[in-house]
């Protein structure tokens, strides 16, 4: 009894060092197994973090009244934006591409930066003018025709498709070139929304293209100009005014010129008052109330009938 609880006592510290040294063992495994595991999950983080992320431009679309009428926030198209269902002018889009699928819409980006470098020179040209500054119609006559030259342009190597474009232009506008400016003025009705128009500018489709904070520059050009178009006006209410207060001074001058003169040695003249008449102004200003008759005759201009005069007319008197 005592030899075997002594070699029990014996057997401890073997079974303990045992037991440490298949811990030791068993401790790799389960720090390796936990490692195989590890890079799994953040693996998948990665991926969930990487689908989440969205684009963000510079330049806030959606602060732009004419891009938040055209386009809605979509956190799963590539650039964030989408057309909207409900947009006049992007509707037709909303299906035209997988606003979410990279490949279709970069090469919708492509296309819509060669659309925009065409009118590059447009934007150059509107910039100078209004540097310049030119009014509204003056940049419109010039926008408008490089417009056309642009168009017809954009048909080179497809003669057939040019026959076509300035068959229709000669049947629409009478010439093969496309619209004149003053047609284009009849059309929209103001020389700004003819700059518009030949810019076609959307700046909806540029922020849906990933093109938004690219092309921002040129999404003022419309205020530009409607703030030129108001000065215009203005300039133009005040040579109205202007001319209408110098036609106003001449008929005051050609009414003074008009006006009998005084005969020679005289330049009296007597201003009506209340309870006057011709003959009591001849009696206290030329002694004599027979005289009447000449007042009359220098003043005809003013008077009517001799025997109605008011306060406030005033006569040439002749010589006393």
């Amino acid at each position: 009894m005592y030899i075997k609880s002594i070699m029990n006592r014996q057997h401890i510290p073997i079974l303990t060092a045992l037991l440490i040294l298949i811990m030791s063992f068993s401790a790799p495994a389960a720090a390796i197994a936990s490692e195989t595991e590890t890079p799994d999950v953040s693996t998948e983080s990665a991926a969930d973090a990487g689908s989440a992320e969205s684009f963000h431009y510079q330049h806030d679309p959606m602060e732009n009244p004419k891009a938040a009428e055209d386009i809605v926030v979509n956190p799963d198209a590539v650039y964030g934006y989408s057309p909207s269902p409900d947009s006049v002018r992007l509707k037709q889009f909303v299906d035209y591409i997988d606003w979410t699928n990279k490949d279709q819409v970069e090469a919708g980006r492509r296309e819509r930066e060669e659309y925009h470098e065409s009118f590059s020179t447009l934007y150059r040209t509107i910039e100078d003018m209004l540097g310049q500054g030119r009014n509204v119609e003056e940049i419109a006559r010039a926008v408008s025709k490089a417009r056309n030259e642009i168009r017809l342009a954009s048909y080179d190597g497809d003669p057939e498709g040019l026959a076509k474009v300035k068959e229709s232009n000669l049947q629409t506008y009478g010439q093969e070139e496309g619209p004149t400016p003053d047609q284009l003025h009849e059309k929209y009705g103001s020389w700004q929304t003819v700059v518009e128009k030949a810019l076609s500018s959307n700046p909806g489709m540029d922020a849906c293209l990933g093109l938004y904070d690219e092309y921002y520059d040129t999404y003022d050009i419309p205020d530009k100009l409607s703030a030129l178009e108001a000065a215009d006006e203005n300039k133009s209410a005040d040579a109205q005014a202007e001319t209408s207060a110098e036609n106003e001074n001449a008929d005051a001058q050609a009414e003074t010129s008009e006006k009998p003169e005084a005969p020679s040695g005289s330049s009296r003249t007597y201003r009506v008052k209340s309870g006057d008449c011709l003959w009591n102004i001849a009696a206290s200003e030329l002694g004599d109330g027979n005289r009447w008759q000449e007042i009359y005759d220098l003043n005809k201009k003013e008077i009517d009938n001799p025997r109605l005069i008011y306060a406030g007319q005033e006569f040439v008197l002749p010589a006393a």
